[in-house]
């Protein structure tokens, strides 16, 4: 099982020519909204893997859309609180070389409680996710170790406060390379020797490396057309996770993962783009071919 404390965002998404700049006022050429926020996307990538999910989470009186959306991805609510506050949401702008500039609200996602924290771990067992774009993480680590459960961090949004106390507590670190580049400035040290078991490094049409234990591992990437990359690091960690989980093959949870990841870039927005496992599984075929 995979229990992940993760955040619910409503994303709105404006097509635009180019990314704004400071002081400056853009038409955009389409606007569409999107389930999103790394906690559900990566709950979205671990069920259409086959993961076995309990998403930890919280809404305001405006979430019933989101946990529509949730359903229809095959991720449950029955540990998703309904507080007097704004679902979290953020702003995207994405221009026609598929990048991004993102504002996130937390809202909801950052009034987590302890009662909601004690109530998803009666029973738990496994892995807990969790990542920085919901409170109480400190919490949720602590609580889960004492569960007997593994830890998989996502250090994102990147905060050396949050991130450094947690480093010889989590099971699992996963990182892209910008926030590995932004870790090792923090700890004086290269990752990879920070003694985490798991280490999780995405690194975009580069690939992704992964240790565990001490051994390497490298993936390449698949080349593909990519219009939005949104989501694109939550779809691999979740993919990841969910396989590793299921196979306990290193090797073949990285190679799924970089493959997940490479079909939900070809598509418009976040959780709604991830592949089913089928799919992933067809492209994979494809590439061996």
């Amino acid at each position: 099982m995979i229990t992940n404390f993760g955040s619910i965002n409503i994303d709105h998404v404006y097509q635009v020519t180019n990314l704004p700049k400071a002081g400056e006022t853009l038409s955009a050429k389409s606007y569409a909204r999107y389930l999103g926020g790394k906690g559900v996307n990566q709950s979205v990538a671990i069920a259409k893997a086959g993961g076995t999910l309990r998403h930890v989470g919280a809404v305001g009186a405006d979430g019933d859309w989101a946990l529509a959306q949730m359903a229809n991805n095959g991720v449950g609510d029955d540990h998703v609180a309904r507080l007097d506050i704004a679902t979290g949401h953020a702003i995207i702008y994405v221009d026609d070389s598929a990048e991004n500039q993102i504002v996130i609200l937390g809202g909801a996602n950052t009034a987590l409680t302890e009662q909601i924290v004690d109530d998803a771990l009666v029973d738990a067992m496994g892995w807990v996710l969790f990542q920085n774009e919901t409170n109480m993480i400190d919490v949720i680590a602590a609580k889960s170790a004492d569960a007997g459960c593994k830890l998989a961090y996502a250090a994102a949004p990147f905060s050396k406060e949050h991130a450094l106390p947690l480093l010889d507590k989590i099971d699992l670190l996963a990182v892209n390379e910008t926030e590995a580049n932004d870790l090792a400035d923090a700890t004086g040290r290269k990752v990879e020797d920070l003694g985490v078991p798991i280490l999780l490094v995405t690194k975009g049409s580069a690939g992704a490396d992964l240790w565990v234990d001490g051994k390497y591992f490298h993936q390449t990437a698949f080349k593909v057309d990519a219009v939005d990359t949104t989501g694109a690091g939550d779809t691999f960690l979740g993919s990841f996770l969910a396989q590793y989980d299921e196979t306990n093959d290193p090797a073949r949870a990285l190679q799924y993962a970089t493959a997940a990841s490479a079909i939900q870039v070809t598509r418009q927005g976040a959780a709604n783009a991830i592949p089913d496992k089928k799919d992933v599984i067809k492209f994979l075929e494809a590439q061996v071919k």
